[in-house]
């Protein structure tokens, strides 16, 4: 499982990603809402680049087509995605994919899609964005972790560093942040924070 790190970074702007990879983040999410796609195709594409610069993984968000086009490896689609992907073009092509998830029928629908990894959240309350979704909690990540078996788990929501000894031993493989670096002093000091943290052995 080399390519989940245990740190998952996700930012919203690829002059962020350019700020944050080149700590040392080995994956990183590209989440992009509302651009023209002249931008969506200028920011993928610049962050591809940087990624492959720094051998850090690019996860592109939603935008699975702009993907493809761009010869991007990994996605992550929302359910709401899932609906209009052509998940077989994306097997064809060799892109990993990754699920969100929050309740069992959600859990079902994803893992009848194969994906490469499920997430779980927000496993904590989020201070980024109002969610419809109640803090998952503890227990039910380690009750995803028995349901998904060998699949790979991302927990996100919420996450802070003291906070991953609990995350992991409940059974997720990797945490996801946005806010806690999002809304660091020192986004790069915070993000060699996360990942000290993630890189000490359980």
């Amino acid at each position: 499982m080399g390519w989940l790190d245990r740190f998952y970074l996700i930012t919203g702007h690829v002059g962020r990603l350019e700020l944050l990879v080149p700590q040392g983040v080995r994956l990183v999410q590209l989440r992009l809402k509302d651009l023209p796609e002249a931008e969506l195709r200028r920011q993928i594409a610049r962050a591809r680049d940087i990624c492959a610069v720094h051998g850090a993984q690019l996860v592109v968000n939603d935008h699975w087509r702009l993907a493809l086009d761009l010869n991007c490896t990994f996605v992550h689609l929302g359910q709401e995605d899932m609906d209009g992907a052509d998940f077989d073009a994306l097997r064809r092509a060799g892109v990993r994919i990754g699920v969100s998830t929050h309740d069992e029928a959600e859990l079902d629908r994803a893992l009848a899609c194969a994906p490469d990894y499920v997430a779980l959240g927000p496993v904590y309350p989020t201070r980024l964005k109002k969610m419809k979704w109640a803090p998952q909690g503890l227990e039910k990540v380690r009750r995803w972790k028995r349901l998904v078996g060998d699949k790979p788990l991302v927990g996100i929501g919420g996450l802070t560093p003291e906070r991953l000894p609990g995350l992991f031993e409940a059974g997720a493989d990797s945490a996801a942040v946005v806010t806690d670096i999002q809304q660091a002093a020192s986004p790069e000091a915070r993000c060699r924070e996360w990942i000290a943290a993630t890189r000490v052995p359980a």
